[in-house]
């Protein structure tokens, strides 16, 4: 059983989590699971919230287990936190139940 982060992030954004699988939308290919705080979309991908990868996630751009480039990395300002920028269209979301 997964047990989500209960940090300040998850109260600022309404204390609501849910639980994604991330695949690449080109090739389907699983890349990791995601702990989504809040409502709206995912456009970011905090790296404290990833869980279960499959690709190394320590470089500077954010690749499937193919190659094909889901997102960059940057430090979001507003919380000084390490993140994957997504782009768009670049990946399915799936919400797991637990």
């Amino acid at each position: 059983m997964k047990i989500f982060k209960n940090d300040k992030y998850k109260k600022v954004r309404g204390g609501y989590s849910r639980l994604l699988q991330i695949s690449c939308q080109k090739c389907d290919k699983q890349v990791c699971k995601y702990q989504k705080d809040g409502p709206g979309n995912l456009r970011r991908m905090y790296i404290d919230r990833i869980s279960e990868k499959r690709v190394p996630i320590s470089g500077k751009n954010f690749n499937c287990p193919t190659g094909h480039l889901l997102g960059i990395k940057i430090i979001y300002e507003k919380e000084n936190r390490p993140a994957f920028r997504l782009f768009v269209d670049s990946v399915n979301k799936k919400i797991i139940k637990i």
